[in-house]
């Protein structure tokens, strides 16, 4: 549901629109900007092109959700009263109205595994700060209405005061999710600044799947989630983290001995109880039900005492090259004859190892103009078909990656492209590229044959503006690409 604030408005309700009206006029006069940058909030995600079709929010969502300072106090709309209901993410700004759509569905929720949450905010102006605020929705809030003050906990989950100091961009504020809270939420991150009327509201759409404590005090930490297999020699570390950073002091290595360890469920295994005889406040494995936590050879979480201050792991893998992994290319062709900028080139990998393969053409001035990718292992068929290529010596390089991501071969052939080319130079195939397109940018739009050009600034913007479902200025084929390109 998209909300609009125009004339009409106005006009139907003379007192709430005047009180809307100055919020606006004070949200504008304000130079404090800034967002939640960890865990992306709701707008810095429509900047990404995460959440799609949000208005004024994808250029500025260091601008979002400013109004009066004061949540949960009131009905909102006035000098301490916060944000009015409805229109807590936009701060009621017009321009930043899709923001306040609400619905089970959509904006994209970024996981929470870990209830030791860490927010960082990013400063495109700073100002003097009274505090920074988190509240999170009620148990039982309804994801499909439009968020007011009664869709969140009256009081924090957690406080960070501010100092009246002027805060440093991206210091985080470490904080504990509710052991309470699970699955669908929405965090209202509030800025409180020090030295004008308002405050920054920035919703932060989660899916919270951390576990609660445990009894006994063991909070969840982490898990080893074993899905690859080694070999001997290879190494695993179970990486400690605190809130200052990496703690080496309950970090812990195993080394792989032979095949039989190196398989996923008896590694984890192996690491879960070097765990155990190594730290008293950390603890990995399944809790049965006396509440004991043991390894188990599968998946093995892991936990921590408070005062160990851990909170969090991170598992990592050394794993050798494996030497015996090969891959051929099968000779090519002589030459290949181009049909006005178009001909397949069938290849032919050889592995001895599952890979993931991609090969690549490059024309003599490096630029690309075919890429194919797949998975195989033994003889394996690839067919890349060249759009707009012309006449040359070209190169083909075949890269593969055995499925661990251990070992990489790479193999290169030269190959001559004869006949008649497409006839206009570009920089990319659409959409290989986007996020280099500027004013300028020539593609070759391979659904008709044809190349386009990026418009000039501010239209320029607008090239980049294309996903599987929102492609309305796709060249040649989107319903507004003559905003954007123009056809050569």
């Amino acid at each position: 549901m998209k909300n609009n604030f125009n004339k009409g408005n106005v006009l139907t309700g003379c007192a709430s629109s005047l009180v809307l009206l100055s919020a606006i006029v004070a949200s504008q006069g304000v130079h404090a900007h800034g967002f939640v940058d960890v865990p992306p909030s709701r707008a810095l995600l429509c900047q990404k092109g995460v959440n799609l079709n949000c208005g004024g929010a994808q250029y500025e969502p260091h601008s979002t959700g400013e109004t009066f300072k004061g949540f949960p106090n009131g009905a909102g709309g006035g000098p301490l009263q916060g944000p009015i209901d409805g229109k807590i993410a936009s701060g009621g700004n017009a321009n930043f109205s899709a923001l306040d759509a609400q619905s089970a569905s959509r904006w994209h929720l970024t996981e929470i595994r870990d209830r030791n949450i860490t927010f960082q905010w990013q400063y495109i102006a700073p100002h003097r700060t009274s505090k920074h605020e988190y509240f999170i929705t009620r148990d039982g809030w309804k994801p499909n209405q439009a968020l007011k003050r009664s869709s969140f906990d009256s009081t924090p989950f957690c406080t960070v005061d501010g100092g009246h100091q002027v805060p440093v961009g991206g210091a985080p504020h470490n904080c504990v999710i509710p052991d309470g809270k699970s699955g669908h939420h929405v965090i209202l991150a509030v800025w409180t600044v020090g030295d004008t009327d308002n405050a920054f509201y920035n919703p932060v759409d989660v899916n919270i799947l951390a576990e609660a404590a445990l009894p006994g005090g063991w909070l969840p930490v982490g898990s080893i989630t074993p899905s690859t297999p080694l070999l001997a020699g290879d190494k695993v570390k179970a990486r400690a983290f605190s809130a200052t950073g990496e703690n080496a002091e309950y970090s812990v290595e195993i080394s792989i001995d032979n095949a039989e360890e190196g398989k996923p469920e008896n590694w984890s295994f192996k690491l879960a109880e070097a765990i155990n005889n190594a730290h008293a406040l950390i603890r990995a494995g399944i809790r049965d039900e006396d509440g004991n936590i043991a390894p188990v050879k599968g998946t093995n979480r892991l936990y921590a005492q408070k005062e160990s201050g851990v909170t969090g792991y991170q598992v990592q893998l050394d794993m050798q090259e494996d030497a015996n992994a090969s891959m051929e290319l099968s000779p090519l062709q002589p030459e290949y004859v181009l049909d006005k900028g178009r001909v397949s080139m069938a290849l032919t990998a050889q592995t001895n190892r599952r890979m993931n393969l991609e090969a690549t053409l490059f024309d003599e001035k490096n630029k690309q103009v075919g890429i194919v990718q797949t998975v195989g292992e033994g003889n394996t068929g690839l067919s890349l078909d060249l759009r707009g290529a012309a006449p040359g010596t070209h190169t083909l390089t075949l890269v593969g990656t055995t499925e661990d991501g251990r070992t990489t071969r790479q193999e290169t052939q030269t190959v001559i492209l004869t006949g008649e080319g497409a006839g206009i130079e570009y920089d990319f195939v659409f959409p290989d590229g986007l996020g280099d397109y500027t004013a300028g940018t020539k593609v070759l739009q391979s659904k008709t044959d044809e190349v386009f050009e990026c418009k000039p600034f501010p239209a320029s913007g607008f090239c980049k503006q294309y996903s599987q479902s929102a492609n309305g200025f796709e060249p040649g084929v989107g319903a507004s690409w003559q905003s954007a390109w123009d056809k050569l």
